[in-house]
C-alpha cells in the first residue's frame, strides 16, 4: 500500500512539473524595448526581433520610446516602463550620464535591466548585447585607408554622448593613427538632424586644394543619405562616402555607387536574443540582481554577447538587398 501511495505522488509530481513547464510563458511577463529613434528603420527592424522573439515564448513585447533623437524623451519612457514593474528591459543607452542613474533604479527595484546597441557599462545592467563597436569603427578605418590611397581629410556624422559612437570613432582614430597623412577636420553632432549633415557637406563643398574633404563618414544610420544628396545637388562625384547599417536607401546607393560602402550592425538579433535573455533571468533570477558579474570568473552570464559586424559595398550588396526583402515578407 506504502509503495502504490509512493508511486502515486510521484506520478502527481512529475506531472505537476510538466504542467509548470508548460506554463513556463504567459502574456502577464511583460518585456520593454526602449530606445531613442525608434521611427528610423533600424530600430524598426530590432522591434521586429523582439516581437518575434515574444511571439514565440508567448509573452507580451512593448516597443517605447521617441521616435526622434531625444534623450530627454526616452528617459522619460524608461521612467513609465518601470513604473509597471515589468519583468524586463532591454534598452539602447542614448545619453550615458542622463539614463544611467534611472536604468540603476530599475535594477534597484529587481527588474532585469539589460543594454543593447549602445551601453551604459558603469550602470548596474546585467550585460551588453551588440557590436564590437570598436572594432567595427577599424574595420570602417581600414577601408577608408584603403580608398584614400592613405592620405586625405575626413569628416565624421555622429551623436555625442553614446558609448557606440564614441567607440566607433575611437576604432577609426586608431585606424588613423598610423597614417598622419589622414586628417580628421571635424567630428560633426547632428542631434538626430540629418540636414546638418546636408547643411555642412554642401559648406564643405567650397573648400578646395589641402582643405577639401575627401571622405564623409557617417557613424549612425541616418546621415549618409542626406551627405549623398548634397554631393548630387553639388554634382561633386569625386568623395568618399561611408555609411552605417543597411537601411534600404544606403543599400540602394551603394548600388548605384553613391555610397562606397556601409558598416553593417544586426540589430534584429540584438533585440530577438536581447528579449530571450531577459526572459531566462526573469524565470532563474541570480540571487544579486545588481552585482558586477564582468568581475565574476564564475559568473553565469557573460560581460558583452557580439553579435557581428560586416562590410557591404558593391561585391556583395545584392546579397543584403535580397535578404531584407526576404524579410519584409
Amino acid at each position: 500500500m506504502k509503495a502504490s501511495k509512493s508511486v502515486a505522488l510521484a506520478v502527481l509530481a512529475l506531472a505537476i512539473i510538466s504542467t509548470s513547464g508548460c506554463a513556463r510563458h504567459s502574456t502577464s511577463e511583460v518585456f520593454y524595448l526602449i530606445a531613442s529613434d525608434m521611427a528610423l528603420p533600424y530600430w524598426q527592424t530590432a522591434a521586429a526581433g523582439f516581437n518575434k522573439a515574444a511571439a514565440e515564448f508567448k509573452v507580451t513585447a512593448r516597443v517605447a520610446g521617441p521616435n526622434g533623437h531625444d534623450p530627454q524623451a526616452e528617459l522619460a519612457a524608461l521612467h513609465d516602463a518601470i513604473a509597471a514593474k515589468p519583468s524586463g528591459i532591454l534598452i539602447s543607452v542614448a545619453d550615458v550620464t542622463l539614463l544611467q542613474p534611472e536604468i540603476d533604479a530599475a535594477v534597484n527595484a529587481g527588474i532585469p535591466v539589460i543594454t543593447i546597441d549602445s551601453d551604459a557599462p558603469g550602470s548596474r545592467r546585467l550585460y551588453f548585447i551588440g557590436t564590437n563597436n570598436l572594432e567595427a569603427g577599424r574595420l570602417g578605418g581600414q577601408r577608408v585607408l584603403e580608398k584614400l590611397g592613405g592620405r586625405g581629410n575626413v569628416v565624421f556624422f555622429t551623436f555625442a554622448h553614446q558609448a557606440n559612437t564614441e567607440e566607433r570613432l575611437q576604432g577609426f582614430k586608431d585606424v588613423f593613427a598610423t597614417r598622419p597623412e589622414i586628417h580628421i577636420v571635424d567630428v560633426v553632432d547632428i542631434k538626430g538632424e540629418t540636414s546638418k549633415a546636408f547643411d555642412w557637406t554642401q559648406e564643405a563643398m567650397a573648400l578646395t586644394g589641402d582643405k577639401k574633404v575627401d571622405a564623409f563618414i557617417s557613424l549612425e544610420s541616418s546621415s549618409a543619405k542626406a551627405v549623398t544628396d548634397a554631393l548630387k545637388r553639388s554634382s561633386v562625384p569625386d568623395r568618399l562616402v561611408m555609411a552605417w547599417d543597411v537601411e534600404p536607401n544606403t543599400l540602394d546607393a551603394i548600388k548605384a555607387g553613391n555610397i562606397d560602402s556601409t558598416v553593417v550592425q544586426k540589430p534584429f538579433t540584438m533585440a530577438y536574443f536581447g528579449l530571450k535573455a531577459l526572459d531566462e533571468v526573469y524565470h532563474a533570477p541570480p540571487k544579486q540582481i545588481s552585482k558586477d558579474y564582468s568581475a565574476d570568473a564564475f559568473a553565469s552570464y557573460p560581460a558583452f554577447v557580439d553579435t557581428g559586424t560586416s562590410l557591404v559595398d558593391k561585391t556583395n550588396v545584392d546579397y543584403y538587398i535580397a535578404a531584407a526583402a526576404e524579410q519584409a515578407k
